[in-house]
């Protein structure tokens, strides 16, 4: 064996050692990539009955968003009917003040001044002139 020969062998031993070091982390890599194709074809399998439980579920809550739209509209319908009927109790409270309010006060008054009249009257009696 000659020197060149001894350097052959060597270089093939230490190119056989690379290729053994290398190995490893590409079996790992290769194990990685095999564990990350069964995760995501599982993640597929299973998201499918999940998208459709969910599907599900917001064409119920567009349901219950609709239900729940006709019932705030009729509230608002009854706040405003609520409004106007205020309104003219309002407006029928000072019809009557201005109508009957007015004269109301007129005749308590009057009947006030006639009572205070007829006491002071029966009150105020002038004695007796004795002749």
């Amino acid at each position: 064996m000659s020197l060149g020969s001894i350097a052959a062998l060597i270089a093939a031993i230490a190119v056989v050692a690379l290729v053994a070091f290398l190995a490893v982390p590409l079996l790992k890599l290769g194990r990685v990539l095999e564990e990350t194709r069964l995760l995501v074809r599982d993640i597929g399998h299973n998201s499918v009955p999940i998208l459709v439980e969910l599907r599900g579920t917001v064409t119920e809550a567009n349901n219950e968003i609709a239900k729940l739209a006709v019932v705030t509209e009729d509230v608002a319908k009854v706040s405003a009917n609520a409004t106007v009927v205020a309104e003219q109790a309002s407006q029928m409270s000072q019809l009557f003040a201005a109508t009957l309010g007015g004269p109301l006060v007129k005749t308590a008054a009057f009947s006030y001044g006639v009572r205070n009249a007829i006491k002071g009257r029966s009150a105020a009696k002038p004695a007796k002139r004795v002749k």
